[in-house]
């Protein structure tokens, strides 16, 4: 019997790379608020056609969340605007006029 661990680790990078997302998108929003959305939107389309064109399934799959990974971001920075306004998150102080 032969085991196949392609599915396990292609689970595992999803895990890494959403986790990595997650300050990302934290940070992003503290540093420079929503105006970047465009650079999620730019990598997301870019992982996921380039992923069209690796012959490498598991770097396509890589590539592929990298990119899906970005485009949800895009809904997560407004998401996380509206979670400093209601106070979950520290707001920025030099940046307090544009909560306003």
């Amino acid at each position: 019997m032969q085991l196949y661990f392609s599915g396990i680790l292609i689970a595992v990078i999803s895990f890494l790379i959403i986790g990595i997302f997650h300050p990302i998108v934290i940070k992003t929003e503290y540093y420079t608020g929503v105006k970047y959305w465009w650079i999620f939107l730019i990598v997301g389309l870019g992982c996921i056609i380039g992923a069209l064109f690796i012959d490498s399934y598991l770097l396509s799959a890589v590539l592929g969340i990298i990119g899906a990974s970005s485009l949800w971001s895009i809904k997560e920075l407004f998401e996380q605007r509206e979670r400093v306004l209601k106070g979950w998150f520290p707001m920025n102080p030099k940046r307090k006029s544009e909560y306003e």
